[in-house]
């Protein structure tokens, strides 16, 4: 056998790359007239958006359709209510955030330890309010409760001899803070009780055997299980509580001046009430741009935290 014989022995052939086909299969067409609906469905509105920020369109004149570029922009960042608005919407965002996920671990943790009949009940008591329209749950928070004159509150302030509070009026933005948290503290309550249901019952059993209390398995085996649906929580919460109207609308208006304005009130402020879509359509986008940018570092968050898991 020769030596070129033997090295060809020897010498394992070099793999060929593998060449992956992919194959269109049915369900692409299957999906495709769902996916391009969708798409004519964002990218209309977001285009006509994009166009009417850069012209000058007011509906008091109509024929005035002048291109002026990034002005809206300027015009909209440097508007009066456009920090006062922006700071709103961050307090609100994160008190809701806070008491909805501070009250949802603790109410859960306490419904899954506690065992009394009529539980079921509570539940559904509990989780009832995040069933009710937002403007209607406004409207019974500002004419049954907050209400100076005949809600429960000037009730209950009057039988302790006390004066009184209007809530809408002298602190506007901790009352919406309270409805919001109110109608979004079950949706809390609803993912993280879920999700404590699905906790290993044998770990808590060895914990207490090894004499560990209920706040240290609380603090070292509830809540590190709760950290993935805490996240989604925030994350669902936070896109929806960016775009918050429909209470501010209902109860305030946004005032007294800009006391309770959000960036998202602030938008309709422009288009339907001075009129200016331009203007409005530029704070609509920097808004998306916002929302995308609180979207983006949540989502990391959240796979940080189900990597790190």
């Amino acid at each position: 056998m020769t030596t070129s014989t033997i090295k060809t022995a020897t010498t394992p052939a070099p793999a060929q790359p593998r060449q992956r086909k992919r194959r269109i299969g049915p369900g692409w067409f299957l999906v495709s007239p769902s996916v391009a609906l969708l798409l004519i469905w964002m990218i209309v509105p977001l285009g006509m958006t994009l166009y009417f920020s850069t012209i000058r369109y007011n509906l008091l004149y109509p024929g005035e359709n002048e291109f002026v570029g990034l002005e809206n922009f300027t015009f909209f960042l440097t508007d009066p209510g456009f920090f006062p608005g922006a700071i709103n919407t961050l307090l609100l965002v994160g008190s809701v955030l806070f008491i909805s996920v501070v009250l949802g671990v603790l109410i859960s943790a306490l419904l899954e330890a506690a065992d009394f009949g009529g539980r079921g009940v509570v539940r559904v008591l509990l989780i009832s309010p995040f069933f009710i329209m937002p403007t209607v749950s406004a409207l019974v928070w500002k004419n049954l409760i907050f209400h100076p004159v005949s809600g429960i509150l000037a009730a209950v302030w009057r039988f302790f001899g006390a004066q009184p509070v209007d809530w809408l009026a002298q602190h506007p933005l901790l009352s919406i803070i309270i409805i919001v948290s109110w109608q979004w503290l079950p949706f809390a309550i609803l993912i993280l009780m879920t999700a404590m249901q699905s906790l290993d019952q044998e770990q808590k059993e060895a914990a207490r055997l090894d004499g560990a209390g209920p706040i240290a398995i609380f603090w070292h085996l509830t809540l590190p299980h709760l950290a993935r649906p805490i996240a989604v929580v925030i994350m669902i919460e936070t896109i929806f509580l960016l775009s918050l109207f429909a209470e501010i609308f209902t109860t305030t208006s946004g005032g007294p001046g800009y006391a309770s304005t959000n960036l998202a009130y602030l938008i309709y402020n422009q288009a339907l009430l001075q009129f200016d879509v331009g203007m409005a359509s530029a704070g609509g986008l920097i808004a998306v741009v916002i929302a995308n940018i609180a979207a983006i570092f949540l989502i990391r968050m959240i796979g940080k935290n189900l990597t790190d898991q």
